[in-house]
């Protein structure tokens, strides 16, 4: 796949292969294609090259909407609820079963995952901390039963306990046999999370392979990531 924004070309002969149930990881330093290739797979732009393909269907160029009904949920940088909603409103919003084979997502299960959520079901958007506002971020994405959960800089800015306590949610969701993409910078965490592992530099995949090997060989992490 290849992205461009204007005449300035941002990807370049990307290929990223999911498979159902795994967990699969997007690093890199900021600038390197990272978001872009997001904004792709979720509708928002469009490839200059190249297919994209979910769920046996070619989405290359569906709106993000049309995408997201297949069975697409996205965790956005910045968390982006609504401020002016409840909890259990947020939550309300986005729930769909879009994967009949499994067991539903509710606002029960969720609030089970999130217990701090429950506590304040009645409250506004933007009477929670940040911490569970990313937790509702979670939540809401859940809600709409998702084939394919997209997590980007999901730990982003939160205290170390409460990072703790997103990544044992993903630990629990992967468990239960989601499939997750991830963008994060917590390399360490990630290879105890993921199956496998892509690095992007300046819009091109430089190194990919599961978390042996990525664990093994930690001059990656400072060529490519600065960690």
């Amino acid at each position: 796949m290849q992205a461009a924004y204007g005449s300035s070309q941002v990807l370049f002969g990307l290929d990223l292969r999911l498979q159902a149930g795994e967990v699969l990881t997007l690093l890199g330093r900021n600038g390197m294609g990272k978001s872009t290739t997001l904004r792709c797979l979720c509708g928002w732009m469009a490839p200059t090259a190249g297919r994209i393909r979910f769920c046996g269907e070619d989405v290359s160029g569906w709106s993000a909407d049309r995408i997201a009904r297949l069975g697409l949920g996205l965790v956005p940088e910045g968390r982006q609820i609504f401020p002016n909603l409840s909890v259990r409103e947020n939550l309300t919003a986005f729930a769909a079963n879009r994967c009949a084979a499994r067991e539903p997502w509710t606002e029960e299960r969720v609030f089970q995952l999130f217990p701090r959520l429950q506590e304040r079901a009645a409250n506004m958007g933007n009477q929670l901390s940040g911490g569970e506002q990313q937790m509702l971020a979670i939540a809401r994405a859940l809600m709409g039963n998702p084939r394919l959960l997209v997590l980007d800089e999901a730990s982003e800015g939160l205290a170390p306990l409460v990072r703790e306590e997103i990544w044992r949610c993903l630990d629990h969701l992967r468990a239960a046999g989601q499939t997750i993409l991830v963008v994060d910078k917590y390399v360490r965490r990630l290879i105890r999370l993921a199956d496998r592992h892509h690095i992007l530099e300046r819009g091109r995949m430089v190194w990919s392979g599961d978390s042996a090997e990525l664990a093994a060989q930690p001059e990656l992490w400072q060529r490519y990531l600065g960690v």
